[in-house]
């Protein structure tokens, strides 16, 4: 059966209710193992990384006083929950993974989704996982270096082998994958919550001063609707990962009702301990310190806990782990699905037979992860995404409307208000208005890296009629990596 068979079948909505709780059959394929407690592991794990530890102060310095921060916290948890039940009729209506590709391809054809996947591919993707795996690093080394910047090369070195054991595991086993999702979350989630009870004890022993003036604004800010605007995009980036776990749907068990039960519980969760970690903060770092910290946390932690400071660097350390394994995971999925429809290389969209893992696309970007430690430009590149990143979503929610015009008898096991999407994708058009005036350098480069796979989309998927001494290399190096990964093309029972 062709990629294209195969997506009619799990799109056509007509078996819906004969979706199996779990996959038990032999058939290669992503099995459906993923539960609702581990959709809850994805989710907010890939959202807590090292930001809300290391440098909340780009909300704070967008909005120029505690008061209005602890506001935009709140306003960016709100906006990505509404953007959450946007994707959550999207994923139960389109139960592919994939995420926003497999909605683009879906609404507006192949060569739009084409483009977003190879940003993603690119850039997007192996960037993410190579800054994340630094500074699971920096900060892992940071206590054996307490008086200075751990040396570069350890750092390198120490995130490779993080990407190298989490590509090694994701291989292995989609359990243990997720078993480390899990344990990871739970640990960032104790650190953070340490931060929050520390800092309700401070504020009740009268440390509060910053709290009382909460809505005084920092010495020199200059507080407007455009700064505040900022501050809205600094907060909405550390929510980043609030869809991911649409990129796996079609291994969650029950996706009608544990994509939207996980959205429900990871969202509220994650705003929880943004805003109260944000109020510990101030209990004792004021506004001007966490200006000037690289760390707030570990300044905070310097404040209170005294020689048990290193015990912050050590929970961001562990934080960070979960979310290059979160990014991993989903990454694989999303290269997967990319070959299934013929984007990519056919051996990507191909299975291990005896682990049932998407192992050459796992490889395909642990492997290219790595190469991106090499680059000292990963952070520039990072730059230039995030205006792609919000037009890829306000494309998925264009996408969702425009769907329900084009296909309504399509079944929809969940239909928000209209007003949701529309409110949702007014808000993401103002965010993509926003870095034109403010980076209009590095949204310029975003579109260029995107328009590069123009070319790439032309030879690569429009051209069928290929030389056959190129099609006949091809073939035979698909079979021999075939038998030294011992994977085949996806059957479907």
């Amino acid at each position: 059966m062709t990629s294209t068979e195969v997506k009619n079948r799990i799109n056509s909505g007509q078996d819906s209710a004969q979706t199996p709780s779990v996959d038990q059959d032999d058939t290669v394929k992503l099995k459906r193992t993923i539960t609702l407690f581990n959709g809850v592991g994805i989710i907010v794990g890939s959202i807590i990384g090292s930001g809300i530890f290391v440098s909340p102060r780009g909300v704070l310095e967008g909005a120029g006083s505690v008061g209005v921060s602890i506001i935009v916290w709140a306003g960016c948890g709100l906006l990505s929950l509404v953007g959450a039940l946007c994707y959550a009729e999207l994923g139960t209506t389109i139960t592919r993974s994939g995420g926003d590709y497999a909605y683009i391809l879906e609404a507006f054809g192949p060569c739009l989704a084409f483009l977003q996947l190879w940003v993603n591919l690119i850039i997007i993707r192996p960037t993410a996982q190579a800054i994340v795996a630094l500074t699971f690093a920096y900060y892992a080394l940071q206590p054996i270096f307490p008086t200075c910047d751990p040396p570069e090369a350890a750092t390198r070195l120490l995130a490779a082998l993080c990407i190298s054991i989490l590509t090694f595991v994701n291989i292995a086993s989609v359990k243990a994958a997720t078993k480390i999702q899990d344990f990871f979350t739970v640990a960032k989630l104790l650190a953070l919550l340490l931060i929050i009870v520390t800092g309700a004890v401070m504020i009740g022993m009268g440390e509060h001063e910053h709290i009382v003036n909460a809505w005084d604004n920092i010495d020199g800010a200059n507080v407007g609707v455009g700064s505040v605007s900022l501050a809205f995009y600094s907060g909405l980036f550390a929510y980043a990962g609030w869809n991911f776990l649409n990129f796996v749907t079609e291994e969650l068990i029950d996706p009608y009702k544990n994509l939207p039960r996980a959205i429900y519980i990871s969202i509220p969760i994650v705003t929880f301990v943004y805003v109260f970690s944000n109020v510990a903060y101030f209990s004792l770092v004021s506004p001007r310190e966490m200006m000037e910290s690289n760390a707030v946390a570990v300044t905070f932690a310097e404040k209170v806990y005294g020689f048990m400071a290193w015990i912050i660097p050590v929970f961001v350390s562990l934080s960070t782990f979960g979310g290059v394994n979160g990014l991993l995971f989903t990454s694989g999925r999303l290269f997967f699905v990319g070959a299934r429809e013929g984007h990519l290389p056919e051996l990507m969209s191909m299975i291990n037979v005896k682990r049932y893992t998407p192992m050459p696309a796992m490889l395909f970007t642990g492997g290219l992860s790595i190469l991106m430690l090499i680059s000292d430009d990963m952070y520039a590149l990072i730059n230039y995404m995030s205006f792609v990143q919000w037009l890829s979503v306000g494309m998925s929610v264009t996408g969702l409307l425009y769907l329900r015009y084009k296909h309504p008898e399509w079944d929809r096991p969940i239909k928000f208000n209209i007003a949701i999407p529309v409110t949702f994708l007014i808000a993401v058009i103002f965010l993509l208005i926003v870095p034109l005036f403010a980076a209009p350098k590095d949204t310029g480069m975003g579109l260029l890296l995107v328009l590069t796979g123009l070319p790439v989309y032309v030879v690569g998927v429009r051209w069928k009629n290929k030389p056959k001494a190129f099609t006949k290399f091809v073939r035979s190096l698909t079979q021999t990596s075939q038998k030294i990964c011992d994977v085949v093309s996806e059957e479907v029972s």
